[in-house]
């Protein structure tokens, strides 16, 4: 899997400052929680959810790297589609579609697409968290991360460190509605995503996670059937 810098590894406006120091303080717990998070408990009664959110990419010195919008479709277990965009720009930016068996990934500046096993494309991600693909309580280390900017915040990190594509995440609820997500990459770059008009338990079109590589791409890898 790609760093922070391309697929699914977002953010929105960095209105928790400093967001590295909000998840570096925030520790792995000696021991496992018993009581649900607000992680826990959103998890509990997700089926889908239909989003649109905007992102901000900040490198380790706090500097931007990029600055994005896109939206988000989630049918759990194990589908999702994230769409991203650049912001200010025409055309271009990627894809990711799980359609429960696969995962593929389209980059249209590269015009280029590549697909993997779902099981074997994705270890200890958010996107796996947020699928329901994975044991929260299992795959990931959590606490809770106390209240800053109105929300209140649950902390993650992966309990394998080796293969994970995320340092840490940070998660805000506001009356048990995900809103932010602040997500610190093995580089120390870091991205905050704002989530926006956010529909829960909403139907969701088969044909919106499914996909299929558009004519003229380059196909790398081999899906499953």
């Amino acid at each position: 899997m790609r760093n922070l810098s391309t697929p699914w590894v977002l953010a929105a406006a960095l209105v928790l400052a400093p967001a590295p120091a909000l998840a570096a303080r925030a520790a792995p717990p000696a021991k496992a929680l018993t009581a649900p998070t607000p992680l826990d408990r959103f998890l509990a009664h997700l089926h889908t959810l239909r989003t649109r959110f905007r992102q901000t990419l900040v490198d380790a010195h706090g500097g931007v790297l990029s600055r994005s919008v896109g939206t988000l479709i989630v049918q759990r277990p194990g589908k999702f589609r994230w769409n991203i965009h650049p912001l200010h720009a025409g055309g271009g930016g990627q894809l990711m579609v799980a359609d429960g068996r696969n995962l593929w990934f389209y980059d249209r500046d590269l015009q280029q697409v590549t697909v993997q096993p779902l099981s074997a494309a994705l270890s200890a991600t958010p996107a796996m968290l947020l699928s329901g693909t994975v044991d929260v309580r299992k795959a990931f280390h959590e606490r809770l991360a106390g209240r800053r900017e109105g929300l209140q915040w649950v902390y993650v990190a992966p309990r394998q460190r080796s293969g994970a594509d995320f340092r840490s995440a940070l998660f805000g609820f506001e009356h048990g509605t995900l809103k932010k997500m602040i997500l610190e990459d093995t580089l120390g770059q870091v991205a905050t995503v704002t989530f926006q008009h956010i529909r829960i338990n909403v139907p969701v079109p088969a044909a919106e996670l499914r996909f299929t590589p558009p004519p003229g791409v380059d196909v790398i890898g081999h899906p499953l059937h």
